[in-house]
């Protein structure tokens, strides 16, 4: 099992309960977050807070670790400053510290942009030229691309696939963030991009059949 997981994103909603389910696990959780004041908030979830912006140098926070998770996001602020070229940063920052795995929480909808609503249009090209320049890298990745986020507490069930349609469903924070976690060790899904929804599979079985296809 992965020991020491970099959580990009861990002070945002799903980013939270990838720190907390990962800190539960025998190994690390380093929550990256961009201020101090967040630190406390990290340790109580049990994740061991590092401060680090992905519009600058984040090999600190890469350094030791044997994954990475990038759960980070711009909130529609700078789409391609974070969602873009912030990813980029950190792809570059763990290839440099020898990373071997990256598991990066992408967007139904990535797959053509072009045909996504407007107002989500830039966000969706950010992504897939994330998506695209982590597939081209030397890490071994996994590209997981939810639906709509929702609140409602998680149920450990989804359905997992490619070509599952943006606006087709949507899927609990909590239950994106138990695929990422599971993701990271499940080597079916090495070197897969798919898309999750809520569904009626336990998170295990809809990923071994994705691995499968």
């Amino acid at each position: 099992m992965t020991r020491t997981v970099l959580v990009a994103g861990a002070h945002g909603q799903v980013g939270q309960h990838v720190t907390k389910r990962l800190a539960e696990r025998d190994g690390t959780a380093r929550a990256m977050i961009r201020e101090e004041s967040q630190a406390e908030e990290m340790r109580e979830l049990g994740g061991e807070p590092v401060v680090a912006d992905l519009t600058e140098a984040v090999d600190h926070a890469v350094d030791g670790c044997d994954a990475v998770v990038f759960a980070a996001g711009s909130g529609g602020e700078d789409v391609y400053g974070i969602d873009r070229d912030g990813a980029i940063n950190l792809i570059d920052a763990a290839i440099a510290a020898d990373v071997d795995r990256f598991v990066m929480l992408s967007s139904m909808g990535a797959d053509d942009p072009a045909a996504g609503p407007e107002p989500l249009r830039d966000y969706l090209i950010a992504k897939a030229e994330a998506d695209e320049y982590l597939r081209h890298s030397d890490l071994v990745a996994t590209i997981v691309r939810p639906g709509e986020l929702t609140t409602e507490p998680g149920t450990g069930e989804i359905r997992a696939g490619t070509g599952l349609e943006l606006g087709s469903g949507d899927i609990p924070r909590e239950d994106v963030a138990r695929t990422l976690v599971a993701a990271i060790d499940f080597e079916p899904v090495f070197g897969e991009t798919f898309e999750i929804l809520s569904g009626d599979d336990p998170i295990e079985d809809a990923l071994q059949t994705v691995g499968s296809r």
